[in-house]
């Protein structure tokens, strides 16, 4: 059980742009016709990435010189064309861009980092071939997955959600640039808020898609329209800022994320209130406040907010009984197995740890000295440097894995709780 050992201080936390925001707003400005802008976009190795592969395809994208806003040029249609494009670690580029290709005319060949290369785009590239696509993958399933890409005319599909809802997502955003209406069906689907957010944003841009009942689909072969968006701040990224709150006894608040945001994983603070914790959700902000006690025993279904799972994890040791998270199976083929690798860097401080297939439970108990495996996971960085607030003691292996999604965390988590420790190279950069 923890105890807040420090006098009650609020802060407010920067937290960059969404990721998942700011991916999909980029390639649905691609694929409308006229001039788009995107306020606030993500500025991350991620979201980099999927823009110099949008630019590949044949965006125009134009930022300006502070990056604080990104005029999208749009194709109005599919790419038309040939290239290798290069997706570096960013799934949502390896799930997200080839459905896109697949509208237009043109042999367009994605590849990935081995990181990226080792997860799967199998089912992907079975639903692009169910719609009549030329689709090729690697022996494994995985990438480069080359589209040989013409016409397509819509149809139905079946798809299995259990994977990753990017695969889904992928498909409807494609949706509108069919020459006829898509209609999918899909089981067993995970992390459903992002469905939705794909949802809503396709209609921000023009796009008419349903859900004529749980789970089936239909979208109309409307194309796209530019339309102007601000960004929100990324919510899977506040979890790190709204549990330091929790276990350090102070208040954070995250403005730009409020109770109406687009973002599933804004409910992580629901679980950080299970704990104890205090929340108040506002219009345009919400705020997390420490309560000085971290209340365990009890059971907690994360699957459709999984982003956040490591960081409930991460902190689980400083609560007062066992803490088990359920409905992640999922995530064991995210950048890593993060069940495994949540278990194992909590297991080499001394912590008890069991887990199955898609659960993992955390008992509380003292942290001995570690030096944390982050294998190239930019959220197990986060998360371990939460639980390192309290109990000073933990070290990353490679702390700047969190370029992937937000290049300054150390900065800003050292900003408001000096206690975290800058890497030496940012620490060299402040001198």
């Amino acid at each position: 059980m923890i105890t807040a050992s420090a006098p009650h201080r609020a802060f407010n936390a920067r937290v960059p742009g969404s990721k998942s925001l700011t991916n999909r707003a980029q390639l649905l400005a691609t694929a409308a016709g006229g001039s788009s802008t995107l306020t606030a976009p993500l500025m991350s190795e991620d979201t980099l990435a999927f823009r110099r592969a949008l630019i590949q395809l044949g965006a125009g994208i134009e930022p300006l010189p502070d990056d604080s806003v990104w005029r999208v040029t749009g194709l109005g249609r599919g790419p038309q064309g040939s290239g290798r494009i290069w997706c570096a670690d960013a799934g949502t580029a390896a799930r997200f861009l080839p459905p896109l290709a697949a509208t237009g005319h043109g042999d367009f060949v994605f590849e990935g980092s081995e990181q990226l290369t080792a997860r799967p785009v199998a089912p992907l590239a079975a639903a692009l071939r169910g719609l009549g696509a030329r689709v090729r993958t690697a022996a494994g399933g995985t990438l480069p997955l080359r589209v040989a890409a013409g016409r397509l005319d819509g149809g139905r599909l079946e798809v299995d959600g259990g994977l990753s809802s990017q695969f889904l997502s992928g498909l409807l955003m494609a949706g509108p640039l069919l020459a006829g209406p898509l209609r999918i069906r899909v089981r067993d689907l995970v992390s459903r808020p992002y469905i939705d957010m794909t949802l809503t944003l396709m209609r921000h841009f023009g796009a008419e898609v349903a859900e004529d009942a749980a789970g089936e689909f239909i979208v109309r072969p409307t194309g796209y329209r530019a339309a102007d968006l601000r960004i929100e701040p990324d919510a899977s990224t506040a979890s790190y800022f709204f549990a330091a709150a929790a276990v350090t006894g102070s208040s954070v608040t995250v403005d730009g994320l409020g109770r109406e945001s687009l973002q599933g994983d804004v409910r992580f603070v629901d679980v950080l209130e299970r704990t104890g914790a205090r929340v108040h959700r506002g219009r345009e902000a919400t705020t997390v406040t420490g309560t000085g006690v971290l209340r365990g025993g009890f059971v907690v279904d994360m699957g459709e907010i999984s982003d956040t799972f490591m960081t409930l994890a991460a902190i689980a040791p400083l609560a007062d009984a066992p803490i088990t998270v359920r409905g992640i199976g999922h995530a064991r083929l995210k950048e890593s197995d993060r069940i495994e690798a949540v278990a194992r860097n909590l297991r080499s401080t001394g912590v008890r740890t069991e887990t199955g297939p898609d659960w993992i439970t955390v008992h509380p108990g003292p942290t001995s000295p570690a030096r944390i495996a982050c294998h190239r996971d930019h959220r197990i960085a986060m998360a371990f440097s939460v639980l390192n607030l309290r109990t000073g003691n933990l070290t990353l292996d490679d702390p700047g894995c969190v370029a992937k999604t937000f290049p300054g965390f150390h900065e800003e988590l050292h900003r408001l709780f000096p206690q975290h420790p800058l890497p030496a190279s940012a620490a060299r950069d402040r001198r």
